[in-house]
């Protein structure tokens, strides 16, 4: 059976508060966890694949132009080399993913440093690097734009404007102008980009690692010039992938052609750094804040104008002002987002796009607003709360920004700092504290997953939904268990598969509120299904334990199935309920940072992040999710930045070595408040995302507690010794 639900209207029902098993929002351990450490959950590049090729990508070393030829003669006649490669498929730009109608992008030119315009193939991998490294190539090159500062911007979408902010910014009482920079990201996913193809000679299954199989498998099947009934794609285990993996790129795409073209298992793994040269990277921006207030800190005017990058042709722009929409009031508003065309790799979502260098820029002029205004700069942020959204003027289906910015002051111990800068110092260190608003957009997309109870009274999940370490695998186990009166050890959950149900993947932190309530639908039908059997109402009945109970008694799940399995399919569908409300999760950050008066050097000695996001399915995971949101804040404030040499464009930090993700010395103990909400407009489990929220801000309470520490206000992100020291000399 299958049960659809388009959600057009808030669903307050509640269901998982009134069920009986009690397993939602426990701490539960992770069911794969045990494989996951013990080195047996097998990744997209480790399944033994019989007679298998491997498969290394040779990339350009010119930052445009064209291929003028290939020597392969020159290394098939190196030992165990199969072929050379070479095709528009594989050449092209990865695909942003979740745009069935933009698929992977062929190219016949070279567009960027690190362009892979070949795949050498041998019997070992070995032979097919040494091979790639003396593969004879040349290029016709050409100029092109690399710096973004240099070049005409367009508008990359339409403006906000509302009111007249220039006159607001003029008759105001206390004003704020500020320009804010922050530099490039990249994803650096644990886990390389992997594939391994296989060609039966009508269809192909591909082993990869991906996080949304449904739309992958529309990109991958495009590229290829298959019907999608012709492309299975595995990805049961993913380690990791914050954007990078949202759509079909490079590595997967020649797999698949070389597996066709010659008639065996072809296995491609990007090195650590094709991965950093080849996939989509965050795009720096330069942002303008504007902030105008009345005498008593109401704002009267707001102002957010960002200038972002991408290749010629590039649709995706990062939406750097999306919550600016929305989270404080200032009747008259100018937003706008304008796109410089460069050449450097593909500019996509990396993990929060918009809000994760967006939210920290505003919250920094928040600060100085409120310095200038001389108020807690908790209370200007309270005051500054609207009752609806400010230009659309819907109302907010929840909001806990209020009570995360007075609970999480309360755990940190806000009140007791001074309130003057440089006003603490412990020898070399001057301290201080910053504190920072949090907000992240809230989105769902179609789902469906299957859920079956089996004659001996265990349950299955079945999706082709994705588990990237964020505890997809968990949650959905929960929500099962819950629904069906079972433990989640005796759910069986099976993702990643494209022969299972369309997910929604995972993205965007989307996952869990869309296949979460695919879920819950299907399980919704099987309740019934059961009522039916036991000839009374779904309401009346309660599942627990493995038994149905109701008024004229029980019955074992195993003796009510009698030797019967029973299996529904849910399909959830976004509706009027987002459109109609501002659907959105929020928190607040507080921090604590020392800095050294000689070095400049920065280190975040505690942090605090106060989160609202709905229902929490299982604190373990959300609290995780939390904390890498927090520690990717550090790397955002401090370290990560992808550095661009201005002469030919190539990527010159293009490794975890010379990519300073934070490390165990850099994250102190952190605290995450988790403050638990129902929100019915956001899906019918009453839950929002969580992954993106933690990131969303937090840079921003560090650099406020940076200039409350020494004086020094840094307006380039990160805030690196050297920056901070100049800053320092001119206090």
């Amino acid at each position: 059976m299958s049960v659809h639900l388009k959600q057009d209207s808030v669903d307050d029902r509640n269901v998982l508060d009134k069920t009986g098993q009690g397993v939602i929002g426990e701490p539960i351990e992770r069911p794969e966890g045990l494989l996951k450490v013990t080195g047996t959950a097998p990744y997209a590049a480790e399944f033994k694949i019989p007679d298998c090729l491997e498969g290394v990508l040779v990339t350009a070393p010119i930052l445009r132009g064209k291929v003028k030829s290939i020597d392969r003669d020159a290394v098939l006649s190196m030992p165990g080399v199969v072929a050379v490669l070479s095709d528009e498929r594989m050449t092209g730009r990865a695909a942003q993913g979740m745009a069935n109608a933009a698929p992977f992008q062929p190219a016949q030119d070279v567009e960027y440093w690190g362009q892979p315009v070949a795949l050498v193939v041998a019997e070992s991998f070995e032979e097919a690097r040494d091979a790639a490294k003396h593969l004879p190539i040349e290029y016709e090159t050409e100029e092109g734009p690399i710096d973004p500062a240099a070049v005409e911007t367009s508008p990359a979408q339409d403006p906000t404007r509302q009111g007249d902010l220039a006159q607001a910014m003029n008759e105001a009482a206390h004003s704020v102008d500020v320009t804010i920079t922050t530099e490039g990201h990249a994803s650096a996913a644990m886990e390389p980009h992997a594939a391994i193809a296989q060609w039966d000679g009508s269809s192909l299954s591909v082993h990869a690692s991906l996080q949304m199989l449904k739309f992958n498998r529309t990109e991958l099947a495009d590229s290829l010039g298959l019907d999608e009934s012709k492309v299975r794609l595995l990805s049961p285990y993913v380690g990791g992938g914050f954007g990078s993996k949202l759509g079909i790129s490079q590595e997967a795409v020649a797999a698949s052609i070389a597996a066709m073209e010659l008639g065996r298992p072809v296995r491609v793994v990007m090195s650590r750094q094709q991965v950093f040269q080849t996939i989509m990277r965050r795009t720096e921006t330069q942002q303008r804040i504007r902030l105008a207030a009345d005498a008593d800190g109401k704002l009267t005017g707001f102002g957010h104008e960002a200038r972002i990058s991408n290749l010629p042709n590039e649709d995706f722009p990062e939406p750097v002002i999306q919550s600016s929409q929305f989270l404080y009031a200032g009747e008259n508003r100018l937003l706008t987002l304008d796109m410089a065309r460069i050449h450097r790799m593909t500019a996509g979502s990396v993990r929060a796009p918009g809000e994760a260098v967006g939210v920290q820029t505003v919250e920094q002029a928040m600060d100085m607003l409120a310095e200038k205004i001389g108020i807690d700069p908790i209370e200007l942020r309270l005051k500054n709360l609207p009752d609806q959204h400010p230009v659309k003027g819907m109302p907010y289906s929840s909001r806990k920004l209020a009570e995360c910015l007075q609970q999480g002051a309360e755990a940190f111990g806000w009140e007791k700092r001074p309130r003057k800068p440089r006003h603490t110092r412990e020898g070399e260190w001057w301290i201080g504290t910053g504190v920072a608003s949090a907000a992240r957009i809230h989105a769902v997309v179609e789902a469906k997953a299957r859920v079956s109870l089996q004659p001996d009274g265990t349950g299955m999940v079945e999706s082709d939904m994705t588990d990237i370490g964020t505890g997809t695998y968990s949650i959905l186990s929960q929500i099962a268990g819950e629904m069906l009166g079972l433990e989640p050890k005796d759910v069986l959950v099976r993702l990643g598969d494209t022969d299972f149900p369309p997910g929604s993947g995972s993205g965007g932190s989307m996952g869990a509120s869309s296949t979460g309530s695919a879920v819950f639908l299907a399980c919704e039908d099987l309740r019934e299904q059961l009522a039916r059997k036991l000839n009374v109402e779904p309401a009346s009945m309660v599942l627990k334990d493995g038994f149905a109970r109701w008024d004229g008694g029980q019955k074992a799940l195993t003796e009510l199935l009698d030797g019967d399995e029973i299996t529904a399919t849910g399909h959830f569908e976004p509706g009027d309920s987002t459109e109609d409300n501002l659907v959105s999760s929020f928190g607040a950050f507080f921090a604590e940072v020392a800095v050294n008066h000689w070095t400049g050097e920065s280190r975040v000695r505690r942090m605090t992040g106060a989160f609202g996001f709905g229902r929490v399915l299982n604190r373990r995971t959300a609290r995780s999710q939390c904390l890498g949101g927090m520690t990717w804040c550090i790397g955002n404030a401090l370290t990560e930045s992808l550095l661009f040499d201005p002469v030919d464009g190539h990527l010159a930090n293009c490794d975890l070595a010379e990519y300073h993700v934070p490390v165990h010395r850099d994250v102190p103990d952190l605290q995450v408040l988790m403050l638990e909400e129902r929100d019915g407009a956001a899906s019918p489990i009453q839950a929002k995302g969580v992954g993106e929220l933690g990131l969303c801000g937090g840079a921003g309470a560090i650099a406020n507690a940076i200039y409350d520490a020494c004086g020094a206000r840094v307006f380039e992100y990160p805030m690196t010794p050297d920056r901070v020291l100049a800053a320092l000399e001119r206090v």
